[in-house]
Formats: structure tokens, C-alpha cells, sequence
């Protein structure tokens, strides 16, 4: 096994190695050249270069730069024969100083090892410049001593500098962006999983003082059987008892786990705007999954950090979620949230089928549900009942208004509860 895993990682290291030098020297042929002749030019090269390396990082910063270079230099040489009839030793003597950059320019990121730089942006762009100002001057030099001739006057180390700092920062800014948007994604399914694992909490919760309320009433009936002789029947009813007991046991340990996610989930902090933009771009592929053309509207008066995110995440969700279910084929969902005094009111409104009037004393029970799937099985019917057991546990209420067409659910809940306090 790791041999495999060790052979993988070899051939994944060699199609990076492969990738990095090809497209870097495909990309070389987009350039600026501002000294006049093919000699010497600013391309696109070195930027995908760079920006291959931060981000699939080489088994060998040295090898690949090498490599790297000479594989340019080639590609060169071959589009100088081919395309524009150049002697080979003219175009070797043009091209071969380029090789000096790559190597220079991945010696130096190696001698730094600048993987400790790419959380420092600015810190990461300064090593950048230092070294592609280094190489560009080498390969300059170079050049010009094989042509036998030094032109290497103040206005060319400007421009070799001011070329550096703006192709080294464009290339971290770039990886920087792509990071953060990659960090993003994973904040959202970490807070995603995070109201996941705290809606099954609250089963839990309510499994485990069912399982109390089972194992109290087994000893119950072990004890009354005893006191009434029938000793063998007390003896199967303090076996389910102990066996209860046992799963309870497991059930808590299973509980405390989930608690302990959940609570480092909510320790983070969101705004009540990302908590709502969370919920609507999960319903909108939600909604685009069931092939419903759903608008949502938001309408967002007021905005705080709150260390609530994951409670209030599953409240909106599930409701979110129902409105959609509830639209037949196109409609518009609307979000509202706005502070009324003390309370942060959130209302949430749809246009879909709405909620019959017998049925509006019995919808926040477990066990109540319109939706039925293909085979005519009912849905499992806990999604409101879990919404009030939210908003119960955040000292707050929920309503249901009948308009027209659709349903209207209003929640209110005291704002100290879900704000951030000062610390």
C-alpha cells in the first residue's frame, strides 16, 4: 500500500513538473519586447510559472525551474527555425540566457522556502521581486556579453524592476484571490455541516429523555413484578432496563461529541447577511435540483455579528427549504429582517401551495407533513417541529399567517440572544 501511494505521488509529481514547464513555455510566446529585437522579452511566462508553483507546489523548486528553462529555451529555438528560418546557433545564442532566469528564480524561492510565505502576501510579492529582478538582470547581462555588447544603463534596471513588482504582485494577488475564494467555500460547508450536526443534536436530545423516560419506567415494571413474585418476568424486565441503559450510554457519548462540533462551530462569528446569503444560495441549487424556477428576494434592515450562526442557520434552512418544496413549478421566496424594539424579527414568505386551515393547529407537531414522495410514503414530518424547538431554545416565537396565496412564517427572537456581545 505504500508503495503505491508512494508511486502516485512520484507520477502526480512529474505531471506537475511536465504541466508547469509546458505551459510556461507556451505562455512565453505572449510578450512585450522592450528592447528591440527577439533578444530579450517580458511574457506571460514567468506569471504562469509563479503562479504554478504557489499553487501545486513541485517536489523540487530547483529541478523544475531547470527543467523549466531548458524547455523554453527549446520551444524557442524550434519556433525560430520552424516559423522564421534563424540559423540554430543564432537562435541558441539569443535563447539561452532565458534558461538562467527559471533557474536563478527557483533557486531563490527554494533558498527561502516559500511555502512559509504564502499566508504573507506582501512579505511572499517582496521575495518575488527580489528574485525575478535577479534573474531577469543575470539573463541581461548574460545576453548582452555574448553579443558583445553592455547597454545595461539606469533606465534598464528600472524597467527590470518596475517589470518585477508588478508581475510578482499580480501573480500573489491572483493566488491570493483563488485562496481566499477556496477558503470561503470551505467556511460554508464547515458552517453547512455545522447546522447539520446541530440539527441531530436536538434529536438526540429528545431521543435520549425518551430513553430515560424508557428506562426508568423498565425498572419501574422489574420492581413491581418482583414485589408481585413473578420473579422470571422481573428478570427479562431488568434485562431491557440494563440493555436500555446500555444504549443510552452510547447515546451520550454520541451526544457529547456532537455537542463539542457544534459548540466550536458556533464559537465563530457571521453576520445575520451571511447567515441569509448562506441559506438562499443553498436553496437556489436546492431549487435548480428539483427544476423549479425560483426568484428569492431579500430585504435585510438590520445586520450584526451573531455567534448564533449555526442555530439560526437550521431555523432559515428548513423553512427556507419547505417554501421551496411548496412552489410547484416558478415563484418567489422573500426574505425580511428587520429589529422591532427589542426583538430581531425574521419573516419569510413564499408563493407556493400555502397551508389548509385545518391543518394550521397541528404543523409545528413531529409527525406532520404535506409531502409525499413518488410511491405515496409520507415525508418524516420533523422539519417544523424542529424550527420550534430552535426558536424555543432562543427564547423566542414563530408564527403562521395565511395570505391568499402561499405562507408567511414569522419568527421573533430577542436580540441580545442572538447578538454577539462586546467582549
Amino acid at each position: 500500500m505504500l508503495s503505491t501511494n508512494k508511486v502516485f505521488i512520484k507520477n502526480m509529481d512529474i505531471i506537475a513538473l511536465i504541466l508547469t514547464a509546458t505551459l510556461t513555455a507556451i505562455t512565453s510566446e505572449i510578450k512585450v519586447i522592450p528592447f528591440g529585437g527577439e533578444a530579450f522579452r517580458f511574457g506571460l511566462g514567468s506569471i504562469t510559472f509563479f503562479l504554478l508553483i504557489l499553487i501545486w507546489p513541485p517536489a523540487s523548486l530547483i529541478r523544475t525551474g531547470l527543467i523549466t528553462g531548458i524547455l523554453v529555451v527549446c520551444f524557442r529555438i524550434v519556433e525560430d527555425i520552424l516559423l522564421y528560418d534563424v540559423l540554430f546557433s543564432a537562435s541558441v545564442r539569443d535563447h539561452l540566457p532565458t534558461c538562467l532566469y527559471y533557474f536563478i528564480f527557483a533557486l531563490g524561492l527554494h533558498i527561502v522556502k516559500v511555502e512559509r510565505y504564502k499566508t504573507l502576501p506582501l512579505v511572499l510579492g517582496a521575495w518575488a521581486v527580489l528574485f525575478e529582478f535577479m534573474g531577469n538582470s543575470v539573463e541581461h547581462l548574460v545576453r548582452e556579453w555574448m553579443l558583445g555588447q553592455f547597454t545595461f544603463d539606469l533606465m534598464t534596471w528600472a524597467l527590470l524592476g518596475g517589470v518585477a513588482v508588478i508581475r510578482s504582485y499580480f501573480v500573489v494577488g491572483l493566488y491570493s484571490s483563488i485562496t481566499v475564494s477556496e477558503q470561503v467555500k470551505r467556511v460554508q460547508e464547515m458552517v453547512k455541516v455545522g447546522s447539520e450536526l446541530y440539527s441531530e443534536t436536538l434529536y438526540l436530545q429528545k431521543s435520549m429523555n425518551h430513553i430515560e423516560q424508557i428506562t426508568v419506567a423498565s425498572h419501574e415494571l422489574y420492581r413491581n413484578l418482583k414485589m408481585q413474585g413473578l420473579y422470571h418476568l422481573g428478570v427479562q424486565a431488568l434485562s431491557i432496563a440494563q440493555e436500555i441503559h446500555e444504549v443510552k450510554k452510547d447515546s451520550q457519548r454520541i451526544l457529547s461529541g456532537l455537542t463539542k462540533i457544534s459548540e466550536r462551530n458556533i464559537k465563530q462569528t457571521f453576520h445575520l447577511s451571511d447567515v441569509v446569503k448562506l441559506v438562499v444560495s443553498a436553496n437556489q441549487k436546492y431549487s435548480e435540483l428539483l427544476k423549479k424556477d425560483i426568484t428569492f428576494h431579500v430585504d435585510c434592515s438590520v445586520d450584526f455579528e451573531t455567534n448564533h450562526h449555526i442555530p439560526l442557520l437550521a431555523l432559515l434552512n428548513n423553512l427556507t427549504a419547505n417554501s421551496v418544496e411548496a412552489i410547484d413549478d416558478k415563484g418567489d421566496v422573500f426574505f425580511c429582517i428587520f429589529e422591532d424594539h427589542t426583538k430581531t424579527i425574521f419573516v419569510i414568505k413564499d408563493s407556493g401551495k400555502g397551508i389548509p386551515q385545518e391543518d394550521v393547529s397541528t404543523i409545528f407537531e413531529p409527525g406532520y407533513t404535506t409531502k409525499f414522495n413518488d410511491k405515496g410514503a409520507a415525508a418524516t414530518g420533523i422539519g417544523l417541529s424542529h424550527v420550534k424547538e430552535i426558536v424555543y431554545r432562543l427564547e423566542g416565537q414563530i408564527q403562521l399567517e395565511r395570505p391568499d396565496k402561499g405562507a408567511v412564517f414569522r419568527i421573533l427572537i430577542p436580540t441580545k440572544n442572538i447578538r454577539k456581545r462586546a467582549e
